[in-house]
């Protein structure tokens, strides 16, 4: 079988221009025909700027309670790595309902990706109900167990208490988006989270210092702002989905629950659950590994981090896209088309991201200056940057190929190559050099960029066998 070509097609720059501003305006499009560059567009522009505002959440929450102390900024951290284990459940619902519904579009059948819609509705209740009582019943206990400090436990008992309670916004926030990105509608994905910042915005201040006529709730209305923002945002996807309009619509016919369609969901679901916690669990373990480094290697690195998270969040809208158009490609039968449009996400995700390496390798000290002054600390987080970012163009490959075996429905094959990366590669790999090679903290850096590179070459490995493409789903 003839390769697909590997150079990147873009559009000339005045169908560039009205394909950037068909991506926004929501134009509908056939993405099993036609050009794949402007497909590519379509979909990876709304895709990125959806991600950019997911990643809005934290900053907002973290520049407001920040303000209000130590203990403040503690709880939100205590209950952020709680909350990982949700956003793992969540993106792998999101996983199964994106690879189904993008199947049963490209085989032109809306009506059973309807269907998959309500079941997908089901499970993500189901969950959400059994992680809101047990998040919000023992949201102290959880603090206690993570070693908050009594300070934590009085002022940060009540946040936790409204984020994990309201859980079920989280899942169902992230369940829906991807629906909506399975259909073709990405444009709508994007809104729903605008809608959800723009409200998480305005609440924080007005909530937690009781301005006008808000009341003053101090940290606990950080999580009673985000928590409706999110809700608002559930509330608008219910109603795009209900309308009719789109591509699929929930219907009352489709709306009993079926058992049979709901575990094959939630079984094609661990998978994507599997890969977010490999990779959260991973990155908690290279903490630990860094910690006898000292305070202010784990402080820079920590930083570097975040930093790095906030620029990488819009290549993930990238290679969503590609999920997308393998799974609606594969159900219109068009295998081929399917392939040919990964090779060229994964180039146009190279050149962003090799565009992101340059800037951290120039502005490295900027960007960490904006965290913080200490002459102690910014060098390694430089040195973080600098090191990572060699393996930028691999990585930018690497979570293409992943996010394509999302898109066929194959879980397995991303989870396997996590646990090879992260936890046969990665992680031993920065004890070795940190300790044994005499290397510290840049030791681990390097091994989180050889990692990096590794999983895009086996990505391409696995890939190029083509087993994905016989994925039924």
């Amino acid at each position: 079988m003839e390769q697909a070509p590997l150079a990147v097609v873009v559009p000339q720059p005045s169908r560039l221009w009205q394909a950037l501003r068909d991506s926004i305006g929501g134009k509908q499009y056939d993405y099993t025909q036609g050009s794949l560059a402007r497909a590519i567009v379509l979909l990876a522009v709304p895709m990125v700027v959806e991600m950019s505002f997911e990643a809005l959440f934290a900053v907002v929450d973290s520049y407001f309670v920040a303000k209000l102390g130590p203990d403040a900024m503690a709880t939100v951290g205590l209950t952020e790595s709680v909350l990982a284990v949700l956003y793992a459940v969540g993106m792998g619902l999101a996983v199964a309902g994106t690879a189904t519904v993008a199947r049963r579009i490209g085989e032109g059948n809306p009506a059973a990706a309807s269907r998959t819609t309500a079941q997908a509705l089901w499970v993500t209740l189901v969950a959400a109900v059994v992680l809101g009582l047990l998040g919000g019943l023992g949201a102290r206990t959880l603090l206690r167990v993570l070693g908050g400090s009594a300070g934590v436990l009085s002022q940060g008992g009540p946040f936790t208490t409204v984020m994990l309670g309201g859980s079920g916004v989280i899942l169902l926030l992230f369940v829906l988006n991807g629906v909506l990105r399975g259909a073709g509608d990405a444009t709508s994905a994007m809104k729903v989270l605008l809608l959800a910042n723009v409200i998480n915005i305005v609440l924080d201040p007005c909530l937690i210092q009781g301005l006008g006529p808000f009341p003053k709730l101090g940290l606990t209305g950080a999580a009673v702002a985000t928590t409706i923002g999110r809700g608002t945002g559930v509330v608008y996807q219910l109603f795009l989905l209900t309308r009719g309009k789109g591509r699929v619509a929930l219907r009352r016919e489709n709306a009993r629950p079926e058992g049979a369609l709901m575990w094959q969901l939630f079984i094609l679901s661990l998978g994507g659950m599997g890969q977010m916690l490999l990779s959260n669990a991973s990155w908690t373990v290279l903490a630990r590994v860094m910690s006898p480094f000292g305070s202010e290697a784990l402080a820079g690195y920590f930083i570097a981090i975040r930093i790095v998270v906030f620029a990488i969040l819009p290549a993930w809208g990238v290679s969503n896209a590609a999920s997308t158009l393998v799974g609606q490609n594969l159900g219109a039968g068009k295998p081929e088309r399917a392939e040919a449009a990964v090779w060229r996400t994964g180039w146009i995700n190279v050149a962003f991201l090799s565009v992101v390496a340059v800037v951290f390798h120039l502005f490295a000290e900027r960007l960490v200056g904006f965290f913080t002054d200490d002459p102690t600390v910014a060098p390694y987080g430089v040195q973080c940057l600098h090191i990572l970012s060699y393996g930028y163009p691999f990585f930018a490959y690497g979570m293409v190929m992943m996010q394509s075996f999302n898109g066929a429905g194959d879980t397995l094959t991303p989870t396997v190559l996590n646990v090879i990366c992260f936890w046969l590669i990665q992680t031993p790999a920065a004890w070795l050099l940190a300790n044994a090679a005499g290397w510290g903290p840049r030791g681990i850096f390097a091994a989180i960029a050889f990692s990096q590179a590794m999983s895009a070459v086996l990505g391409v490995l696995a890939f190029r066998r083509g087993r994905w493409k016989t994925r039924r789903v």
